[in-house]
């Protein structure tokens, strides 16, 4: 997916500056609408004070049509997550050479890294319902040659306790692994509480969390104060100096998905579907893909 507006970004942690536990609150997602087929609750790093780092983008989407067409991407990982409420396939195709149909609960994961092109879409009369994720690669990952890693929902593990459904979409919880990311480490949960229950999640050290209510209404504690996420909201919190324990509860049937990952703390710039470390960077990679250096794919 592509976003077109170029920003300058600040390092997401100065140490000589307070950096907030959380967001004040949780943050709404802005509606963002694109032709007839594809709509969203958008998020972007800007909105969450520098505490949604390695996040640079999530929408919450659903799409019932091609959409973007062909695009490219670089510096950065492009990340989809169906979830298991879509309806038929979605095809994504990349010039690594992958033309895989999503299905239902799937996850795909392309590390931009140097530079890929992309393509991705429902197939008639498929609608994805999901998240599309832009995650930040740290400078010293932004030139690796691309990479892409497709997990099957049937792949994931399930952690089932009473009243509570948690999809490990990636990474590792209570002890189980599943897939990992093949940039810096990062868990995505895919959870579904009853009203009255609850989960928990072990944080790793120097992981920021971000927490999204899809559907419901769910609640966690940071420093003592209690915090409230509603349908449409999310809650960042920064990394922590030591693992500590995230517990999520739900006063309603609810659907959450909850993001810890390991930050980078750089300065970058993006330009749409580019997140480099420079405007000069950004130059050279638009130059690159307008020449076809970054790969091509045939219609």
């Amino acid at each position: 997916m592509q976003r077109q507006a170029t920003t300058a970004i600040k390092p997401t942690v100065d140490h000589n500056q307070h950096v907030p536990d959380s967001t004040l609150a949780p943050i709404a997602g802005k509606p963002l609408s694109i032709r007839s087929g594809f709509k969203a609750l958008s998020f972007k790093h800007a909105m969450f004070g520098g505490l949604m780092d390695p996040l640079v983008m999530v929408d919450h989407y659903t799409m019932t049509e091609p959409t973007f067409g062909v695009h490219p991407h670089a510096g950065m990982s492009a990340v989809t997550v169906l979830f298991e409420d879509s309806k038929g396939a979605f095809n994504n195709r990349d010039s690594l050479g992958n033309d895989i149909d999503l299905m239902p609960g799937d996850l795909y994961w392309l590390k931009a890294g140097s530079g890929a092109v992309h393509d991705e879409k429902p197939v008639s009369g498929a609608t994805a319902h999901g998240l599309q994720m832009f995650v930040n690669l740290p400078t010293r990952m932004k030139h690796d040659a691309p990479q892409a890693l497709h997990v099957k929902a049937s792949d994931m593990p399930v952690i089932e306790s009473q009243g509570a459904k948690v999809r490990l979409v990636l990474g590792e919880s209570k002890g189980i692994r599943g897939a990992s990311s093949p940039a810096l480490p990062m868990t995505i949960l895919d959870v579904k509480i009853d009203a009255g229950s609850h989960i928990e999640h072990n944080v790793a050290q120097g992981h920021s969390q971000w927490i999204y209510t899809v559907r419901g209404r769910c609640e966690t504690v940071v420093e003592n104060d209690r915090v409230t996420i509603t349908e449409g909201h999310a809650l960042a919190i920064k990394a922590s100096r030591k693992a500590e324990e995230l517990t999520v509860r739900a006063s309603v049937d609810s659907h959450v998905v909850i993001v810890t990952g390991e930050p980078n703390a750089e300065s970058f710039v993006q330009r749409g579907p580019f997140v480099m470390s420079t405007q000069a960077e950004i130059a050279e990679v638009e130059a690159a893909y307008r020449s076809g250096r970054l790969g091509r794919l045939d219609d």
